[in-house]
């Protein structure tokens, strides 16, 4: 009888490995379906960029000392450098020039992280500059912190002086004697006669291509003693077009 069970049971289990061999070469012979996925394009290696600065843990910019190659490889793969600012007096339309490369490619991170959603025109100097880019809202100094603690290497040319219609970068005044740039603030030239005693001390890195009857518009509204607007004029979007 013991017999007979280990004989049967020796079966079984050649006959399952049988099967299981068998079907083993039915699926080696089955043909291999593979998917053919399309190349990336620059454009969407770019979106697969943001998106994953958008979700890494801390800042994005890390420290000083990893600014200018951080940027400079941004902005090889963000080449932009026209954008929208929409405001409720109207758009307000800017080129960004390649030849100051750090700014161009710390505005395009700013723009595609959505720091300026909820940015207000945070100052109005009648008759001189309208600036933007900050806000009194809590998200504010939030975002700043997302981004990174730092200040742009200033890049100012002169071919791109203060001329009306300048996009210029704000600027801390305190311990600044190399006149870097605030990452995060920006202002517009309103005169004709343009504002030149700022050349050099501060970076153009733009200009307004459409929209300077918006600026005036906004130069006109009133501001409290600190030169605040006193209507909340905020950046309802600033996107880049092409």
């Amino acid at each position: 009888m013991r017999q007979y069970i280990r004989l049967s049971l020796l079966a079984l289990v050649l006959l399952f490995a049988g099967c299981e061999d068998k079907k083993s070469k039915e699926k080696a012979t089955e043909p291999e379906v593979v998917e053919k996925t399309k190349d990336s394009t620059a454009e969407d290696k770019a979106k697969a960029q943001n998106e994953k600065l958008r979700k890494k843990p801390g800042s994005i910019v890390e420290s000083q000392a990893d600014l200018i190659p951080f940027l400079t490889e941004y902005g090889k793969k963000n080449p932009e450098n026209r954008v929208r600012i929409n405001t409720k007096y109207g758009d307000i339309e800017l080129e960004l020039f390649r030849d100051t490369p750090l700014h161009r490619a710390n505005f395009i991170l700013l723009v595609k992280q959505g720091y300026f959603e909820n940015t207000m025109i945070h100052r109005n100097a009648i008759d001189f500059v309208v600036q933007g880019g900050n806000s009194d809202g809590y998200e504010t100094p939030r975002k700043r912190m997302r981004i990174g603690n730092y200040l742009i290497p200033n890049e100012a040319s002169a071919a791109h002086p203060h001329v009306r219609g300048a996009f210029s970068a704000a600027k801390y005044t305190e311990q600044n004697i190399s006149d870097a740039s605030s990452p995060f603030e920006w202002f517009i030239v309103v005169p004709e006669r343009g504002a030149h005693h700022l050349d050099g001390e501060h970076t153009v890195f733009g200009r307004v291509t459409k929209g300077m009857d918006v600026v005036d518009r906004i130069n006109k509204v009133d501001v409290d003693d600190n030169e605040w607007p006193i209507e909340n004029i905020y950046l309802e979007k600033v996107e880049l077009i092409k």
